[in-house]
């Protein structure tokens, strides 16, 4: 389990020591979808949803988790973030909501969680405003993208260069 970071050499899990690493730039984009019924997204689109606002609620939601992120994975390092951006993209065609997010920080270690979380508290969200007119929405393909900085540099998910 030694390439495991996130245990040590007895196999016991423990937070990674981030504090001779250099502090660097780094950034981390995710991506995710949620489908639905044609007549779901019409309503988001519309704004006619009886919640209000659905992307706008998601969007201010999927910020807020990517700060939280340290509070729901417990090995994840409280990190400062400097910036974090969410956008949702609909595809009318497949009834579907994308969603991307990017993460930032000048840290000692990476925001893929950040990142990764973003996408699945806003899509989390999506979901839980419209279930009661769409109980089979289908969250998806929530993955990292794209990573930068630290000693590892710099990732693309080979599927999306």
């Amino acid at each position: 389990m030694n390439d495991l970071t996130h245990f040590d050499a007895a196999g016991q899990a423990h937070m990674v020591d981030v504090g001779a690493k250099p502090e660097t730039a780094r950034v981390a984009r995710a991506a995710g979808s949620i489908r639905m019924q044609p007549a779901t997204l019409e309503r988001i689109v519309a704004g006619t949803a009886a919640k209000g606002d659905v992307l706008g609620i998601a969007r201010i939601a999927a910020i807020q988790g990517a700060k939280r992120t340290s509070d729901l994975i417990p090995l994840c390092h409280p990190i400062g973030l400097t910036r974090v951006a969410v956008e949702f993209t609909v595809d009318a065609p497949s009834a579907t909501v994308h969603c991307e997010a990017i993460a930032e920080c000048h840290g000692r270690t990476g925001v893929e969680m950040e990142a990764l979380t973003a996408v699945s508290v806003g899509l989390l969200v999506i979901y839980d405003m419209c279930k009661a007119i769409d109980r089979g929405m289908c969250i998806e393909a929530v993955r990292l993208v794209e990573k930068r900085g630290g000693t590892s540099g710099h990732w693309v998910r080979p599927d999306t260069a």
